[in-house]
């Protein structure tokens, strides 16, 4: 699996200071959805790895990981962008969320 992170979204992960996180995770977040198949592929700041759980996401950049179960919600290759201050997730397939909003980035991933 491998994550592009286009400048736009670069430059806005540095506001965030992402620096003082150890990991920027690929999350399904089915918070309020109701099922565990119903959610939304977004991304989170954190600094909890799972040896057991977790699989590191090719990319130049940051230490991204995705825990090996929530996998299959994402795509092969994907594309981080930042666009009308907002992320965007896609992949050549199609988008995978519009809108991840900055607030929700820094918001801890419940596993």
């Amino acid at each position: 699996m491998k994550l592009n992170i286009t400048d736009a979204a670069h430059e806005q992960l540095k506001l965030l200071q992402i620096e003082e996180y150890s990991y920027l995770r690929l999350y399904y977040d089915t918070e309020g959805m109701g099922c565990g198949v119903n959610g939304l592929p977004t991304i989170r700041l954190t600094n909890n790895y799972y040896d057991k759980t977790d699989d590191r996401v090719e990319n130049e950049q940051y230490s991204v990981i995705i825990d090996h179960q929530q996998a299959t919600f994402f795509r092969k290759e994907m594309k981080l962008d930042f666009i009308k201050n907002t992320f965007r997730l896609s992949s050549p397939e199609g988008v995978l969320n519009p809108i991840i909003p900055t607030v929700s980035v820094k918001k801890e991933a419940v596993l």
